[in-house]
């Protein structure tokens, strides 16, 4: 008996046993040397098997290996897309409620002509070599003319592409022609022209040099940024009559060159007044205002500017006698309502810029288009194609708000949308190509290739221009037909300016302002200030992606494509953003690219002021539907804010985001961001100096 009794034992546990292993979720098959006691079973599992297919080997692991060879099949007759949910968990957009507003619309022409005017013949033909035939005085021009004729100061206020240069170009030649000793190019200058920018400068000496044409004896010269200052000191000792320049590079002759003098200056005209001082160069124009009254305190006194702000105020009251304020906006205004014209007027100086109202061309029409920021970059890539490639006879400017944005974007639509990836087609990549030309204008380019870029762009009747606000003032480039503002200016005044370079002289032009849905409020803003925008939709824009069959997807057996179906407008948007990321992914230093883009564009969000951050704030972002619009398939894990920012925290984002806000809220930190966009050639000495000081510490 108990000898039996272990055994007994044992056939109980080994019973138990294989129980277990034929009920077991994982499905192992039984050891070999436990099948002998398990006969029912086995044959069990073996008619099973004759009734399925053959290969199978137990009958639990059957069903997984069933599902996988479906999923196989289904993975093989689809495409492969890497890019997957670009059309899920997006913020719904938000419908755009606003005020019908009365938009104020300056007309770019008045009855009144030239002729009308006591001007030298010969200017009225070099005028109309440059205002191409027109006959007619424009609204700016009409007021501000006969007022400068007169020897009087004035601050005139007018939309921009109104002809404010020719505005004080032609008092400036009538009056120096008709001096009663003759000008010698020797006497040095006798006008002095300030403006913020190097293309700016570049277009106001075309102007003056147009203009001076029949009057030989006057010379016109210009001094600017990234030029030889060698070259530009031979030029001063020669003598130059009317002097064009950016007030960072005069400010430089003044304290290095000796020839530079201002003993016969009667005129001194600073253009775009408000952007000189928003990039901080007001210390720069309060040295040459000491330079010019310690030489010659009587001349004639004018500023121009698009909008009026405080800092111009405050730059009249020092710089202008007893002038006449001339703006056209205002004039309208009254017209229209006189009694809310007088409530703005005796508003208080601190909300003057909030109530301000902008005047627009009349032939400038303005959208606005919500999209997620997932399709930012493939609504983007539609909308150019739509315009510049279908459509044709389109002249496009595309605004960014950091240099490193206009570098990245450059390079990606021109490999993409150009056709430089598309190597096993390359019929229909010339042909998408031929009407498709990119070029690129910042602050970080070398004077020589940005001077290119802009002739280049001027001369040429179709293409696409990438920058920043760079171009945003003063220039006049005809033709254009688009404005897109890819990141939303800081201000309704930036705004303007930036709408400003299309529409010019009675042209018809259109604008389009991209915003996130979070972003939406900022559309009320500029109805406060009587901006009218109508909304184009996201769906319409991606939609022009079915005239592209470069972006279709090839299924086997597959009909052609009728209409518009929503499903393969998806799929190729997927498509078309695949290749974005495709190229972005080929290489690291790509992929460090778009890190270096997105992180510049991160870094420009913290910078809108106060009043917009509830509109614009860094928290309203995910970053990782922000990446997907540099063509990032993941939001970037080491992504630094600030390049001094390094931490490799788990919550590295709150630390990010005070890090940035900490920088970009000084205002010596805005400033060196601005003045690097608009450096005026005397970075070299400054960097040197702290150089010096650094070393200086240790010892």
């Amino acid at each position: 008996m108990n000898s039996c009794y272990p055994i007994c034992l044992l056939t109980l546990k080994q019973s138990n046993a294989l129980k277990r292993k034929l009920q077991s979720p994982h499905g192992n098959p039984p050891l070999k040397r436990k099948r002998k006691p398990s006969i029912n079973t086995f044959k069990k599992c073996a008619t099973e098997a004759d009734i399925r297919e053959k290969g199978s080997s137990s009958q639990k692991s059957l069903p997984k290996k069933q599902l996988t060879d479906n999923r196989n099949e289904s993975q093989k007759s689809k495409p492969f897309i890497k890019t997957s949910s670009l059309f899920r968990n997006n913020p719904d957009i938000p419908e755009i409620h606003r005020k019908a507003v009365q938009q104020v619309q300056e007309n770019i022409f008045t009855t009144d002509s030239f002729s009308q005017l006591d001007l030298h013949p010969h200017l009225v033909s070099g005028r109309k070599a440059v205002c191409l035939e027109t006959c007619f005085l424009g609204g700016g021009q009409k007021q501000t003319i006969p007022v400068l004729l007169q020897g009087k100061d004035a601050l005139v206020r007018s939309q921009t592409g109104s002809g404010k240069t020719l505005a004080y170009g032609i008092p400036l030649v009538q009056s120096l022609q008709g001096m009663e000793s003759k000008i010698q190019r020797s006497d040095g200058p006798y006008a002095l022209i300030l403006v913020p920018t190097r293309e700016l400068a570049l277009q106001s000496f075309d102007t003056m040099q147009k203009l001076l044409k029949p009057f030989a004896w006057i010379v016109p010269g210009v001094l600017m940024g990234g030029e030889k200052r060698k070259s530009e000191k031979a030029r001063l000792r020669k003598g130059i009559n009317i002097l064009i320049s950016t007030p960072g590079r005069l400010v430089d002759h003044i304290k290095s060159t000796e020839c530079i003098h201002f003993r016969r200056t009667q005129w001194l005209i600073i253009d775009e007044a408000d952007r000189i001082l928003d990039l901080g160069f007001e210390k720069d124009v309060a040295v040459i205002l000491n330079a010019l009254n310690a030489e010659r305190e009587t001349r004639q006194n004018v500023l121009l500017s698009a909008t009026l702000t405080e800092g111009v105020t405050r730059l009249a009251d020092i710089s202008l006698n007893d002038p006449i304020s001339i703006s056209i906006a205002d004039e309208i205004q009254k017209a229209l309502k006189p009694a809310s014209q007088m409530d703005r007027q005796a508003s208080s100086s601190s909300n003057c810029m909030e109530q301000e109202n902008f005047a627009v061309p009349q032939k400038l029409k303005q959208y606005v288009m919500m999209i997620p920021s997932k399709l930012r970059l493939v609504t983007l890539a539609a909308f150019i194609l739509e315009k510049c490639k279908f459509e044709k006879h389109h002249k496009m400017i595309i605004f960014f708000s950091s240099c490193e944005q206009v570098e990245f974007h450059y390079e990606l639509l021109l490999k993409v949308l150009s056709g430089g990836l598309e190597s096993e087609q390359p019929e229909r990549s010339s042909v998408s190509s031929a009407h498709l030309q990119f070029l690129r204008l910042h602050g970080n380019m070398e004077q020589e290739e940005r001077t290119e870029v802009f002739q280049e762009f001027l001369k040429s009747k179709t293409g696409i221009l990438l920058c920043t606000d760079v171009a945003a003032r003063g220039l006049d480039l005809p033709q254009v037909t688009w404005i897109v503002q890819y990141n939303a200016p800081a201000s309704p005044a930036e705004y303007i300016h930036r709408i400003g370079r299309t529409a010019r002289i009675g042209c018809h032009g259109n604008s389009l302002l991209v915003l996130a849905p979070s972003e939406a409020e900022y559309v009320s803003l500029l109805a406060s200030h009587k901006i009218n925008v109508s909304e184009i939709k996201m769906e319409k824009v991606l939609s022009s992606l079915m005239k592209d069959d470069r972006f279709k997807l090839h299924r086997p057996g597959s009909k052609k494509s009728c209409g518009t179906d929503p499903q393969e407008v998806r799929e190729r948007a997927t498509v078309l953003q695949t290749k974005f990321e495709n190229y972005v992914h080929s290489s690291e230093g790509t992929v460090r690219w778009a890190k270096k883009a997105l992180q510049s564009f991160l870094c420009a969000y913290t910078t809108y002021p106060r009043n917009l951050k509830h509109i614009f704030h860094i928290k309203s972002l995910h970053l990782g539907h922000v990446a997907k619009s540099f063509g990032l398939r993941d939001a970037p894990q080491n992504l630094t804010a600030l390049p001094a920012a390094g931490s490799k925290k788990k919550t590295k984002q709150r630390p990010k985001r005070s890090d940035l806000l900490k920088k970009t809220h000084g205002k010596h930190r805005l400033a060196e961001i601005l003045r690097s966009e608009y450096s005026s050639g005397m970075d070299t000495g400054v960097s040197k100096v702290k150089k010096k000081k650094k070393q200086r510490k240790p010892g």
